[in-house]
């Protein structure tokens, strides 16, 4: 088992299994997102929160190795809910999901763990695509080149 202290620093362990905290305030949405990434054998949804404060706790007790965060939620929206989370682990790498990304709207996010957007409408070709590239340490915005984090 790996130590949670260094978890976030050996997600490419082919040996572990990648957590995923799946924020969205609609179910079937949650549902769905979670059938596209646990068709990978070493993924698996550790939680679920269906508005911004709820994702917030979640994290806080599941310490997650990938979060995915809708937007527009209720309570809290996403982005400032991965403002919360970035202030206890910045180190868990975050991917905005929404209806609506604009480059406006991602040039305007001024957190190092926001490291990927995917549109809801290209979550079958893009979401797995995503939590691939920040497992490895990447970045995922398409459209734009995806860097290490430490170029980002």
């Amino acid at each position: 088992m790996t130590n949670p202290e260094t978890r976030h620093s050996s997600l490419k362990d082919p040996a572990s299994t990648i957590r995923i905290l799946v924020a969205d305030d609609h179910e079937v949405m949650r549902l769905g997102i979670r059938n596209l990434l646990e068709v990978r054998s070493d993924w698996r949804v550790c939680a679920e929160a269906s508005n911004g404060k709820e994702a917030v706790d979640r994290a806080i007790e599941c310490r997650p190795d990938v979060i995915i965060l809708d937007i527009a939620m209720p309570t809290m929206n996403g982005i400032e809910a991965a403002n919360r989370i970035a202030a206890f682990y910045p180190d868990i790498p975050i991917i905005l999901f929404s209806l609506h990304l604009s480059d406006e709207l991602l040039d305007s996010i001024h957190n190092r763990a926001i490291r990927g957007a995917v549109c809801k409408s290209e979550a079958g070709r893009d979401l797995v695509h995503a939590v691939e590239a920040v497992i490895e340490g990447g970045t995922f915005f398409r459209g734009k080149k995806s860097l290490p984090v430490s170029q980002a």
